[in-house]
């Protein structure tokens, strides 16, 4: 049985209804960011994507005329919080109670101190920042000093900024082990990233060397599947978001086009078990940034992509497509935002059909479970039978 997965990181449904205890009451990525850039989404139209709820249908964007051939819906997520983290993990099953720790006004001397100690220097910044505004700001210091740059968000991440030429990757990579064996109890933090430049002012992030070091996520799907001796390939980020654990396989990529790429290569190769693939640039490189005609760009790179993975998918083999929150590019800051995570499904054969509003993101993991004959008693609940 295959089975695949792909994230498509951030592109958000619409405001959850606790959006506003998050400032994201009125935050639509999806459609706010195609009323600011329109392109054309018919591969993802005729899955089903303009009859999510809320989600706006247009002849230029996502036409409503269309013969639909496969399952969509949306999905709320319980878990407190709009990260990346939060959303995979819910995905697989792990649906948290409490927040993960953040530091609005930076990293406290406990932590920057031990950190300090372990690379045997000072650091720069220690505040919340945006990823290109503090490599601009104190990246010309960085190339003087040595000193890295450190910064976390509105997420749960301490962030490592340094450029190639100053700190060697495998250097970078240390001080994030370091940092992550640092920020465990109360100042854990979801993720550690490594975030390499390079270049001269303005300096450029080399986002294909980005590494993360997450915190070890309690038992989720992804063990249960591997303990049923079934392939689990992680591609892109995907296992660094769960520290490695519970896959059989991980696949480097280094933007969407090389993600994409690649999954189509494991997919035609075959599999008895689960790929599972994120396609991070909306996020990272629009979201974040507020660019939606970046954004934009990179949604209709994937629709037409759309009928090759489809086409890749065996008689038996399913498809899963996702987002793990929102980060609407026309919203104020640049942050995530409290979203809606799109679900849309296709199976070969498979008709229109309605998976309605789902409770949990954690009902995605115990349907993948069910499909594939993993035992697993966690949360969610498996819509498998509607795809049959």
């Amino acid at each position: 049985m295959h089975f695949t997965v792909i994230v498509l990181d951030s592109v958000g449904a619409g405001a959850l209804p606790d959006a506003e205890q998050f400032g994201d009451g009125g935050a639509h990525t999806l459609n706010h960011t195609l009323e600011k850039a329109p392109v054309a989404l018919p591969n993802l139209a005729r899955l089903g994507l303009g009859r999510v709820p809320t989600v706006q249908t247009s002849a230029q964007t996502i036409p409503a005329d269309v013969d639909v051939a496969g399952a969509y819906g949306r999905m709320r997520e319980v878990s407190p919080g709009k990260d990346t983290s939060t959303g995979h993990w819910e995905f697989m099953g792990v649906q948290l109670q409490h927040p993960f720790q953040v530091f609005p006004d930076g990293f406290p001397p406990a932590v920057m101190d031990k950190f300090d100690a372990a690379t045997g220097r000072g650091h720069l910044c220690n505040q919340p920042y945006s990823g290109t505004d503090v490599i601009r700001d104190f990246g010309e210091e960085h190339v003087r000093t040595g000193f890295p740059i450190v910064y976390t968000s509105a997420d749960s991440v301490f962030q490592i900024a340094a450029h190639e030429d100053v700190v060697p990757l495998e250097t970078l990579y240390a001080w994030c082990q370091a940092a992550r064996e640092i920020l465990q109890g109360e100042y854990a933090v979801a993720r550690v990233i490594a975030r390499p430049f390079r270049g001269q002012h303005p300096f450029e992030r080399a986002n294909e060397h980005r590494k993360d070091y997450s915190l070890t996520p309690p038992p989720t799907v992804l063990d249960a599947l591997k303990e049923a001796g079934k392939d689990v390939v992680g591609i892109g980020k995907i296992p660094d978001i769960y520290a490695g654990q519970g896959f059989t396989e991980s696949i480097h990529t280094d933007d969407n086009a090389d993600g994409i790429r690649k999954t189509l290569e494991r997919m035609k190769r075959g599999v008895d078990g689960l790929i599972f693939t994120n396609l991070v640039d909306t996020d990272a490189k629009f979201g974040h940034r507020r660019d939606p005609a970046g954004y934009s760009n990179a949604l209709a790179e994937f629709d037409r992509a759309l009928p090759e993975i489809l086409a890749a998918l065996p008689e038996s083999g399913t498809l899963l497509i996702l987002s793990d929150h929102g980060n609407d590019p026309t919203w104020h800051g640049t942050d995530h935002t409290r979203e809606y995570g799109l679900l849309l499904a296709y199976r070969p054969g498979l008709g229109a059909r309605d998976l309605g509003e789902r409770e949990t993101f954690a009902d995605v993991g115990a349907t993948v479970a069910e499909a594939l004959g993993a035992a697993w008693n966690g949360p969610g609940t498996s819509f498998w039978n509607d795809l049959q």
